[in-house]
C-alpha cells in the first residue's frame, strides 16, 4: 500500500511583501481587499504565506499607509504619502519629482518611473528610503503628459520602424508599426513622431510619423528639430497671413481724436543695433515747475489684434516670439511686428502709454495711462545711446553708427538721454536698496557667416544705455499693475509673479559658492538679497563668474503669469506686470486690453478664464526658453567642431559621479570629461567636496579648478561636447 505523501510545509518569507501589497492597493485606489484577495493576486496558496499577508496588512494600517474600511477589508490611504508634482528625469534613467509644497525633491529610482516621461505631471507615493535620502518614491499615475510629440532618428526594418529620441532624458525609443510610417520617411532621417499609446506590458510606446525634418546634423534640420521637439510653430498659416495683410494699418483722423495726441512731444527709441521691431519708445519734456514728463509709449497691438479673430487665436497659441541664434519666430506676422506696430523713426503710430511726472529725486508725482498717438523723432542703437551717456555729446562716430556714417544727434535728444540716464540710475539705486537682485548675466552671442555657421563668439553685457531702458520699462510695468491691483473691488489682471527662493536651494548655493571663498547671509529676506547682490558683484570678471551667475539664477524660483498677485521677489516689487512688449508677448496684449477695459469703467472679467490663459502663456514661455537654450548649445557644439586640436583653458563647472563638466573661459562652451577617459588614475566622486579624487594618487579635481581640455567629440544631434582632460592650469603652464 502506497503511503500518501504529506504536503511539505512552506516557511519561506515573501520578499518585498509590503511593497507588493501597496502596489495592489495603489493600482485600485477605490477598491477594498481582504487578505484572501491579496493572496490570490500574489499567487500565495499556503497558510504561512497568508499569515504573513494578514500581519503585514495590520502593520500597514497601523502606520496609516492603508485604511481598514471594515473588518478585514483594506484600502490605500490616499491622504498619506501621496503628492502631485512634475518629473525631472536625469540622463541615467532615474529622476526626481518636484512638488511645490515640499522642500526636497523626491528621488525616483529607474524601476519606479512606471512609464512617466520628463516633465509629466505625476502622482507619486513616498516611502522610507534605504539610500540615506529623506524622500524616495514611486510614480503611481501619470496625470498629464508634458508632450506627445518627439524628435528622433528613424531606424527602419522590413515590417516596422522605431525612432530613437534625441533628448538624452528620454529613456525609451518609440515603436512605429508599418501602417504608421509615411512614404518620405527613410532610414536614418530625423522625424517628428507622435506617441499614441503605451500598453502596460510593452517596453516601448507606439507612435506614428508626423513629419520628416531632414538629415541628422544638417543645420536647418537641427533648427527645425529644436522648434518641433518643444512643440513650437514655424510658418504662419496662409489664412492668418492673409488676414493680417488685409488689416487697415493707416493712421486715421477719426481714431486720433479718441487718443491723447503726443506727436509733438520729443520721442525716440533705443534698441539693439540689429532690431527689426521697436515696441517701446520714450518721450521727454521739461515742465515749467522743473519736473520732467516722461512717457513710456508701447505699440498698441491690441488695436489691431481683435479678440475672436484667427489672428488673435494664432497669437494666443504662440504666446511669445522665439529667438533662436539664427532666426526669430515671431508671435505676430511681419506686417504687424515689423510694420504697423513697430515704432519706426519718422512715422506716426498708435501707442498705449504710461506718462509720468517725475521730480529730480526720480519720484513719480503724477501718472496717466491711456491710448495715444506718437511720432518717433529718432532711433538709437544701445551703442549710440551709450556713447552719448559717456561723452555727454551728440557726435556719433562711424564705427558705432547704425547709419554707417557719422552724424550729430539733436541737442534736445542729447539732453533727454543724459537726464533720463541720471533718473534711471537713481531709480535703480532705490530698487537695489529695497532688496532687488541685480542679474547682469553675460549673454553668449555668435558671429554667423552667410551659411549661418558660427565663425566667432562674443559676449553681450548690459551697460548704462540698456539699464536706462530697463528702468523705465520696469516703472511702466510696476505702475500699471499697481494702478489696477490697488483698486477696490479687486479686478482681474495679469501679473508677472516671482516667489521667494526655497531655503534648501539657498543652502545649497551657500555651500557651492563657499568652495570659491564666498559667503552668504541667509538670516532674513533683506540679508539674502543684499548678500546675493554682493556675490554677483564680487564674481564679476572672475573665472567663475558665469558659473556662479548661472547657479544663482537656478536658485531662484521661476517667474510665471497669474491672476493671483504675490509680487516679484527678484525685482522687490509688490505689484508687477508685463505691459511693455506686446509685439512679442501675449500677456502684454492681455494687460493692455484689461487696462483699457478698466479705464472705461467696465466690470471685471472672469478670473478663471484669465488664469487658464496665464498658465498657457507660462507654459509656452518655458518651451520657447528651452528652444533658445538648445539653439545656443547647438551653435556652441558646431563652433567647437572646428577647434578639435586646440587646447582650451576652462573652469570645472560641475562635478558628478560619472564625470566633470568644464566651461571654457574664452567662449563659455561647456562639455564633459568622463571619469573613464581620465587615464592618470581611477577617480571616485566626492559629493561632499564637489570633487573627484584619484584612488592611487589622491589627485583631486574640484569645482572651480582651472583645467586645460581639448575636444574629444562634438555631437550636433545630441548637442553635446565631450572633452579630453589635459591637466590643471598649474600642471600645463609649469
Amino acid at each position: 500500500m502506497t503511503k500518501r505523501r504529506s504536503k511539505k510545509k512552506s516557511n519561506h518569507k515573501i520578499q518585498g511583501l509590503s511593497k507588493k501589497i501597496l502596489q495592489i492597493l495603489r493600482s485600485n485606489p477605490k477598491s477594498t481587499f481582504n487578505y484572501k484577495q491579496i493572496a490570490a493576486k500574489l499567487e500565495v496558496t499556503d497558510a504561512f504565506g497568508r499569515n504573513q499577508i494578514i500581519k503585514e496588512l495590520a502593520k500597514l494600517a497601523k502606520g496609516n499607509q492603508t485604511v481598514q474600511v471594515e473588518t478585514g477589508k483594506f484600502q490605500i490611504n490616499e491622504r498619506v504619502n501621496y503628492h502631485v508634482g512634475y518629473l525631472d528625469m536625469t540622463t541615467r534613467k532615474d529622476g526626481y519629482v518636484v512638488v511645490e509644497d515640499l522642500e526636497e525633491d523626491i528621488y525616483i529610482p529607474s524601476n519606479n518611473i512606471n512609464r512617466a516621461l520628463d516633465g509629466d505631471e505625476v502622482k507619486v507615493y513616498i516611502y522610507k528610503s534605504r539610500r540615506g535620502r529623506k524622500s524616495e518614491g514611486e510614480i503611481v499615475e501619470v496625470l498629464k503628459r508634458k508632450k506627445e510629440n518627439f524628435v528622433g532618428v528613424l531606424h527602419l526594418n522590413d515590417n516596422f520602424g522605431f525612432v530613437v529620441i534625441q533628448n538624452p532624458k528620454m529613456y525609451t525609443d518609440i515603436f512605429i508599426p508599418k501602417e504608421n510610417l509615411i512614404p518620405e520617411a527613410k532610414d536614418g532621417l530625423v522625424v517628428l513622431v507622435k506617441m499614441e499609446d503605451w500598453p502596460k506590458r510593452k517596453d516601448s510606446p507606439t507612435g506614428k510619423i508626423l513629419e520628416v525634418l531632414g538629415e541628422a546634423g544638417a543645420h536647418e534640420t537641427e533648427m527645425q528639430s529644436i522648434l518641433a521637439e518643444n512643440g513650437l510653430p514655424t510658418e504662419f498659416p496662409k489664412e492668418v497671413e492673409d488676414y493680417a495683410n488685409n488689416i487697415d494699418t493707416s493712421i486715421q483722423e477719426k481714431e486720433i481724436k479718441k487718443r491723447r495726441d503726443m506727436r509733438k512731444t520729443l520721442t525716440f527709441t533705443i534698441d539693439p543695433k540689429d532690431a527689426k521691431d521697436f515696441d517701446d519708445a520714450l518721450s521727454f519734456e521739461v515742465l515749467e515747475n522743473g519736473n520732467y514728463e516722461v512717457g513710456i509709449h508701447i505699440a498698441d497691438v491690441s488695436h489691431y489684434l481683435e479678440p475672436g479673430t484667427i489672428l488673435d487665436d494664432e497669437a494666443y497659441e504662440r504666446a511669445t516670439s522665439i529667438y533662436l541664434v539664427d532666426r526669430v519666430v515671431p508671435m505676430l506676422p511681419e506686417v504687424l511686428s515689423n510694420g504697423a506696430c513697430s515704432l519706426r523713426p519718422h512715422e506716426e503710430k498708435y501707442t498705449f502709454s504710461a506718462v509720468f511726472e517725475i521730480n529730480k529725486k526720480a519720484e513719480v508725482v503724477k501718472e496717466w495711462f491711456g491710448r495715444t498717438v506718437t511720432y518717433s523723432d529718432a532711433r538709437f542703437a544701445y551703442e549710440e545711446a551709450q556713447h552719448i551717456i559717456e561723452t555727454k555729446k551728440g557726435e556719433i562716430p562711424t564705427e558705432i553708427s547704425i547709419t554707417d556714417k557719422a552724424y550729430q544727434a539733436k541737442p534736445e535728444i542729447v539732453e533727454a538721454v543724459i537726464t533720463l540716464d541720471t533718473l534711471a540710475k537713481t531709480m535703480r539705486t532705490k530698487r537695489m536698496s529695497n532688496g532687488a537682485i541685480s542679474f547682469d548675466k553675460v549673454e553668449v552671442k555668435f558671429n554667423l557667416d552667410q551659411n549661418n555657421d558660427p565663425v566667432g563668439v562674443y559676449f553681450k553685457t548690459s551697460q548704462d544705455a540698456n539699464k536706462l531702458i530697463e528702468e523705465f520699462m520696469l516703472l511702466a510695468n510696476r505702475k500699471v499693475s499697481e494702478f489696477i491691483g490697488k483698486q477696490q473691488p479687486q479686478k482681474t489682471f495679469v501679473y508677472r509673479c516671482h516667489d521667494e527662493p526655497k531655503d534648501d536651494k539657498l543652502a545649497s548655493l551657500e555651500t557651492l559658492v563657499g568652495k570659491f571663498g564666498y559667503k552668504l547671509n541667509l538670516k532674513d529676506r533683506k540679508s539674502v538679497s543684499k548678500s546675493l547682490n554682493g556675490l554677483l558683484k564680487d564674481v564679476q570678471g572672475k573665472k567663475e563668474q558665469n558659473m556662479v551667475d548661472t547657479l544663482t539664477i537656478r536658485t531662484m524660483s521661476k517667474a510665471y503669469y497669474s491672476t493671483q498677485n504675490i509680487g516679484h521677489y527678484g525685482l522687490a516689487f509688490d505689484y508687477y506686470s508685463h505691459f511693455t512688449s506686446p509685439i512679442r508677448r501675449y500677456p502684454d496684449v492681455m494687460a493692455h486690453r484689461l487696462l483699457q477695459l478698466y479705464l472705461d469703467k467696465k466690470p471685471s472679467v472672469s478670473e478663471e478664464d484669465y488664469e487658464a490663459r496665464c498658465n498657457h502663456c507660462s507654459e509656452m514661455e518655458m518651451f520657447a526658453t528651452s528652444a533658445e537654450r538648445d539653439s545656443i548649445k547647438y551653435m556652441q557644439v558646431k563652433f567647437m567642431q572646428d577647434h578639435q586640436n586646440k587646447e582650451f583653458l576652462g573652469v570645472i563647472s560641475g562635478v558628478t559621479e560619472w564625470g566633470i563638466y568644464v566651461e571654457i573661459e574664452e567662449n563659455k562652451c561647456e562639455g564633459m570629461v568622463r571619469l573613464k577617459d581620465i587615464k592618470e588614475d581611477h577617480f571616485d566622486f566626492d559629493a561632499e567636496n564637489f570633487a573627484i579624487v584619484g584612488r592611487n594618487t589622491d589627485k583631486t579635481y574640484q569645482l572651480g579648478d582651472e583645467v586645460y581640455v581639448t575636444v574629444k567629440n562634438a555631437d550636433l544631434v545630441k548637442r553635446h561636447l565631450d572633452f579630453n582632460l589635459i591637466g590643471t592650469k598649474e600642471q600645463v603652464e609649469a
